[in-house]
């Protein structure tokens, strides 16, 4: 008789899976980066085994296809206040285990920002942030595998994402972003590019790395060229925006030096008329 554990799993299954984890995230059970892993891991499970592994410290075990819809609605909005991480010529730091119940705002005046969310509780499946950056920097930390969405404006700024986003179709957390960037710096960074977090080994923990690093294997060429290819364009951006500076610099000092030579006439009647030439001799 065959196991009822090694029966492949069905599209609609791992859908039921990845909703029961969203629905554990509401409840305060997972953080965002365990959410985005346990998803991650939903959709390369193979078999019933694997999913029950996924869910196996959550109520309910693993839920039935028929109890979710394959698209979930999306999360209304609670109306409540956004809350704002604010420097002015200093610096702001959110890490740690933290609760995202609401919108978020971040503003950095000649300062920086630090908001790392990966082991953030997020009670919705999106995280909504506005950044303003006036020469300052703000930095966002997510973890590798949910779908950012980066909107705004850069004015002699950069705004960037240097994540690796999960498959397309993939049911993934989402942080939106609205940057606002006045030469001043707004990134989105995952998990591999900050410093790591400790993170508890589950029993699917071992099977997922592995095929993680297998689907990963052949996107990782392409994102190096393409992150290659994002920091050739930053420092010819840094360098367009050096030599602006420089002629902006030479015109200003033009500009002050011709304001002092005209106080200087000013001063003295009036610039000098030539002298008039000598008389002639008879």
């Amino acid at each position: 008789m065959n196991d009822p554990g090694g029966m492949r799993a069905s599209d609609a299954e791992r859908e039921a899976v990845v909703e029961r984890l969203r629905e554990a995230s509401v409840e305060g059970r997972l953080t965002l980066s365990e959410l985005t892993e346990r998803t991650e891991a939903a959709y390369l499970a193979a078999t019933h085994a694997e999913l029950a592994q996924i869910t196996a410290d959550l109520p309910d075990g693993v839920p039935h296809a028929a109890a979710y819809p394959s698209s979930p609605p999306p999360s209304p909005r609670t109306g409540r206040a956004r809350r704002w991480y604010v420097a002015v010529m200093g610096d702001t730091k959110r890490r740690g285990k933290w609760r995202v119940d609401q919108e978020i705002g971040a503003v950095a005046v000649m300062g920086d920002v630090t908001i790392d969310l990966r082991e953030a509780e997020v009670r919705s499946n999106e995280v909504d942030i506005v950044a303003t950056a006036v020469m300052g920097d703000i930095k966002i930390i997510v973890p590798d595998g949910v779908d950012v969405d980066l909107t705004g404006i850069a004015v002699m700024g950069d705004k960037r994402v240097d994540v690796l986003e999960a498959p397309p179709g993939q049911h993934v957390p989402v942080v939106r972003v609205r940057a606002y960037a006045v030469m001043g710096d707004v990134r989105v960074i995952g998990d591999s590019q900050a410093k790591p977090i400790q993170r508890a080994w589950f029993a699917w923990s071992e099977w997922w790395q592995e095929r993680r690093g297998e689907m990963r294997a052949g996107r990782g060429d392409h994102l190096l060229g393409m992150r290659e290819q994002r920091h050739e364009l930053h420092r010819a951006h840094q360098d367009v925006r050096r030599a602006h500076h420089e002629a902006m610099r030479e015109v200003r000092d033009g500009l002050r030096q011709a304001r002092r030579d005209s106080r200087r006439d000013d001063r003295r009647g009036g610039p000098f008329p030539p002298p008039p030439p000598p008389p002639p001799y008879g």
